[in-house]
């Protein structure tokens, strides 16, 4: 019968690529597994030196390092985590077992070392590692709270907005069962609740909700919660919660409140002003009307050298101012609809203009026309815009002390579809003090007895109805711009001019 030499087989089983060194770590074995992967051969291997091999260097190892040292020492088997470089110059990591074969006196005659490669293994786990990291980091840098505890109330993970919201530091909260004490009584058992319905977000997750939380120091504040359970082979191991402090947004929509509130009282108090003007108004109408026509008709019956005469003029002029005063009241009051129609901006301008021909105070005021060639349609009222340009005419000329120039131009924005309108004086300009209440009702920068506030007031509210905007596009001392912008009208084949 054949001789079984299990020594040989027994080496050359192993599943791991293995050595045997003699005490002076010179190489007197290899198995097959090893010559294959490392592509050694028996003749060049055997009698080189470990380091020669396993670490391509001439030079030992460092004792502290050396492992095969410790096994000679203790006669104790041990392992070591190697990074290196493999034979085709690829970074690996290795699992050396070093395990002593003792003799019959209990020395140690060869120690067996075993390769394993873990490279997968262990670039998995320093993918994962890394992985863990970087949520860690997200964790750590969320703006909002991030809190997490086991099912027991156990706090295992605070970020430090966390910490700031509920005001404990990681010594005092983490490792502790103080979950149940962040929320108001109760809370946290209908968080719980909740959790575990489908009605809130689904098993497992609750969707944003508002609540109450309680701080270390027994504050309370309002947040904004979502929260989810963690679970681990189907069992519930923890639950995770993220907080959001409500006191800035209430806080703003608090002031917004009062800003809505106090508009709206503003808007109350316009409109009981609005009915009072216009009740001031007719009352006044009527006894203009007789002072006027009275006044005139003792005008025409006065000769030519009466010394009242020049009185009885003044007395129409301010009579007549009276009227417009009282003709903005009404148009400052009036609520009714617009009476809509189809025109060229610049025909009503024209008309403007044909009005205020006569007007003593562009007696000395040059009206410059710079208007556009293309038809300028705009769909609107068109004796308001009328109204509109001659408060903004009569406006320019008031800032003008004695010879000046008034400049209109109108232009047009197609793509936009827009109408730029532009009233140029050479006046004194607006104040910057003043220019953000140009447009307050009641509000005027003329001495008192020469101007009522309602002009530019009743002027933004029309240019507001027709959907346009009215700015102060520039002034200084040399003058100053206004800009209108109103929708330009798109005429189509269909639409009767």
């Amino acid at each position: 019968m054949k001789k079984f030499d299990w020594h040989d087989n027994l080496f050359e089983s192993l599943r791991f690529p293995t050595l045997i060194l003699a005490p002076d770590m010179t190489i007197v074995a290899a198995n097959k597994r090893f010559l294959k992967k490392y592509g050694y051969s028996k003749k060049k291997l055997i009698g080189t030196k470990c380091h020669q091999i396993l670490h391509q260097s001439e030079d030992p190892c460092p004792e502290p390092s050396y492992p095969f040292l410790r096994v000679l020492a203790d006669k104790k088997g041990t392992s070591s985590l190697i990074k290196t470089t493999g034979h085709n110059g690829g970074e690996i990591y290795e699992d050396r077992v070093c395990s002593p074969i003792l003799n019959n006196n209990g020395d140690v005659d060869y120690i067996m070392v075993s390769l394993r490669d873990i490279t997968k293994t262990k670039l998995l786990e320093i993918e994962s590692q890394k992985t863990n990291e970087f949520l860690e980091n997200i964790i750590a840098s969320s703006a909002s709270a991030i809190l997490v505890a086991d099912m027991k109330g156990v706090i295992l993970r605070m970020n430090e907005s966390a910490r700031k919201l509920f005001g404990y530091t990681d010594k005092v909260a983490i490792g502790t069962s103080i979950a149940e004490y962040l929320y108001t009584p109760g809370g946290a058992r209908s968080i719980m609740k909740k959790l575990r319905s489908p009605d809130y977000g689904g098993v497992g997750k609750l969707y944003t909700t508002e609540m109450t939380i309680i701080t270390s120091s027994g504050d309370e504040i309002p947040v904004e919660m979502t929260a989810s359970i963690i679970y681990q082979d189907g069992k519930e191991v923890a639950t995770m919660g993220i907080y959001n402090d409500l006191r800035a947004k209430i806080e703003i929509e608090k002031k917004l409140k009062e800003a809505e509130q106090i508009k709206l009282e503003q808007s109350n108090k316009m409109a009981s002003l609005g009915q009072l003007a216009a009740g001031v108004a007719h009352e006044i109408n009527n006894p203009l009307s007789g002072i006027l026509i009275d006044a005139s008709l003792i005008f025409e019956e006065l000769d030519e050298d009466s010394p009242i005469k020049s009185d009885i003029q003044n007395i129409i002029v301010d009579t007549h101012r009276c009227k417009d005063i009282v003709k903005n009241l009404l148009a400052y009051s009036r609520q009714t609809e617009m009476k809509r129609g189809l025109f060229n901006i610049n025909d009503v301008i024209e008309q403007t203009l044909s009005f205020l021909g006569h007007h003593a105070l562009l007696q000395n005021i040059t009206i410059n026309k710079e208007f556009s060639t293309s038809m300028l349609m705009c769909e609107g009222d068109k004796n308001q815009l009328v109204q509109v340009f001659t408060n903004i005419i009569i406006n320019a000329a008031h800032a003008i002390t004695g010879k000046g120039d008034i400049t209109i131009r109108t232009s047009r924005n197609k793509p936009k579809g827009k109408i730029y309108i532009e009233f140029s004086d050479t006046g004194c300009g607006i104040p910057e003090v003043v220019l953000p209440r140009i447009f307050d009702h009641f509000f005027t920068t003329k001495e008192e007895g020469k101007g009522t506030g309602l002009g530019l007031g009743t002027v933004k509210s029309i240019i507001d109805k027709h959907r346009g905007v009215i700015k102060v596009k520039e002034t200084s001392p040399e003058g100053t711009t206004f800009l209108i912008e109103l929708p330009l009208f798109k005429v189509t084949e269909n639409t009767p001019i």
